[in-house]
């Protein structure tokens, strides 16, 4: 998918809106992934960021707040005219989530090497099982989100040994 200046400044704009929650996501000791849901005029209508040892859930992740955020904002669980942004690619669960939702558009920061289920490990979109095609674009801001991804475990591993 080809990307305009305009577009990739919004972009940027929303994904540091989203590294923003992964802060304090791991400010409280939790993976630093934030989340957030723009409707189709632009407007910030939920976010998220991890919240699964703070809940006690496995599935708090920051994309399902975000959407679940976001249907009850709307009132619709159809979010076909609004995107997420994500600072790293979703897992197979969040994947799942985001095809039901029929989001128009995912934009994450930086790929999953491990459980990325989007384009990197799997590709949940594109698959037979998918019931809605789903737009992607990779990337945005993927230095600032790799970085503070490797920063907080490389915290935790120092302070574990």
């Amino acid at each position: 998918m080809s990307l305009d200046y305009s577009q990739y400044l919004i972009h940027r704009q929303w994904m540091s809106r989203a590294l923003d929650l992964a802060q304090i996501a791991g400010d409280a000791d939790e993976v630093p992934v934030g989340a957030v849901v723009i409707d189709s005029s632009g407007s910030l209508i939920a976010e998220g960021e991890n919240r699964k040892e703070r809940d006690n859930d496995p599935t708090a992740h920051a994309e399902i707040i975000a959407i679940r955020a976001a249907a009850q904002n709307l009132r619709t669980w159809r979010l076909n005219q609004c995107t997420l942004y994500v600072t790293l690619e979703p897992c197979p669960m969040c994947a799942g989530a985001i095809v039901h939702a029929r989001l128009k558009l995912l934009v994450y920061g930086v790929d999953d090497p491990k459980s990325g289920a989007i384009r990197t490990v799997a590709n949940i979109p594109d698959s037979p099982a998918s019931n809605h095609r789903l737009r992607v674009f990779g990337g945005i801001l993927e230095y600032s989100c790799r970085q503070q991804l490797q920063a907080w475990f490389a915290r935790r591993r120092h302070i574990s040994n």
